[in-house]
């Protein structure tokens, strides 16, 4: 009996100098490859123990239809909600999807990311863990590209990989939104974010920054809260209220609801003596009493436009020159006033 492992598509691929593609169109006969180039891959294959994946792959045209999608985080209603649109646009176009998170960890979506790019995909979406992020580590993910399964990132994006992109307006939302608070008279406006180490969590940092030097204040530091994880992020809420904001705007769902509680628990009237911004729009912040004004980001909207981007490429036979010229679609936000802010 022989007891070789077995090699992957993609294994073939890298240890020949092909494109992923290249090896499946040869080891099914297709016309596009060379008899020459075919019969070397096919003795390759064959001393490699290479078994096609017959039920991954429709062999006339070599694709699975199928999409791995990886989520940072299942119980954020932001990326349930994402994963709706993804789900949503994939299956009119008749594709399936896998899914599964790598809960934040940069380790657990390598591992997904190589368990999955063995040809039985054609495409991956993901949002990036906040370790990946954090360590600005993305190999793994160049590594998929240059195999040729193409990717699209949304939210979480890294500007370093050449792919395909689907975001909000991160910058333009936080500072629309502290101009609103600015314009409902405002002066202190407290930041408070536990996504400090995310690249949305700086963007709109910046654009609470900006919105406040544009007007000629000078940034306070007592009135930033900026934490990487909710442990820290409530140990250390009381000393920002101690400055008594007149608002606070707050860059993440736990820094909402947790911001709005320790508010109205001082006994503060809410939006009389502290406005208030979260950001996201899960059903609770219609839900809290008063309702909470949010920055809403259109979740599924971004997960339609992703699954439209993959499944245009995966589809589509670029030629070279377009095949380098990727989009980053941007998400327009929407700032829902409900009474946690004075109206204007």
């Amino acid at each position: 009996m022989n007891m070789k492992s077995k090699a992957t598509l993609k294994e073939l691929a890298i240890a020949l100098g092909v494109s992923t593609s290249t090896v499946s169109k040869a080891l099914s006969d297709s016309p596009e490859i060379s008899e020459q180039t075919k019969r070397k891959i096919k003795e390759f294959a064959q001393l490699k123990n290479y078994k096609p994946n017959s039920i991954a792959k429709n062999l006339k045209n070599q694709r699975s239809y199928t999409i791995g999608v990886i989520l940072p985080n299942i119980l954020n209603p932001f990326f349930a909600k994402v994963f709706s649109g993804i789900e949503q646009y994939a299956n009119e176009k008749g594709y399936n999807l896998i899914t599964c998170t790598s809960n934040e960890s940069l380790q657990k979506e390598k591992q997904m990311l190589e368990m999955l790019d063995n040809g039985a995909i054609d495409g991956f979406i993901l949002a990036l863990a906040q370790e990946t992020q954090k360590e600005n580590n993305i190999n793994h993910l160049k590594d998929v590209l240059r195999g040729g399964t193409p990717i699209v990132l949304f939210d979480r994006i890294s500007n370093e990989l050449k792919c395909d992109k689907v975001i909000v307006d991160d910058y333009d939302s936080a500072l629309n939104a502290t101009n609103y608070l600015l314009e409902t008279g405002a002066k202190k406006i407290a930041l408070c974010s536990t996504i400090h180490n995310l690249s949305v969590g700086k963007l709109r940092e910046k654009g609470y920054e900006d919105a406040l030097m544009n007007k000629g204040f000078i940034l306070d530091t007592h009135l930033m809260l900026l934490t990487e994880n909710e442990s820290d992020f409530d140990a250390s809420l009381e000393n920002v209220l101690q400055e008594k904001p007149d608002a606070i705007f707050a860059l993440d769902e736990h820094a909402s609801v947790a911001a709005m509680k320790a508010v109205l628990k001082r006994g503060w009237q809410v939006p009389n003596d502290v406005a208030l911004i979260g950001f996201a729009d899960g059903l609770w912040s219609r839900r809290l009493t008063p309702t909470l004004s949010t920055v809403s980001q259109h979740a599924p909207e971004i997960g339609q436009k992703a699954a439209a981007l993959l499944i245009k490429r995966i589809e589509e036979e670029f030629d070279p020159e377009t095949q380098r010229i990727y989009v980053t679609e941007v998400i327009k936000t929407e700032l829902r006033k409900r009474d946690s802010v004075k109206k204007l």
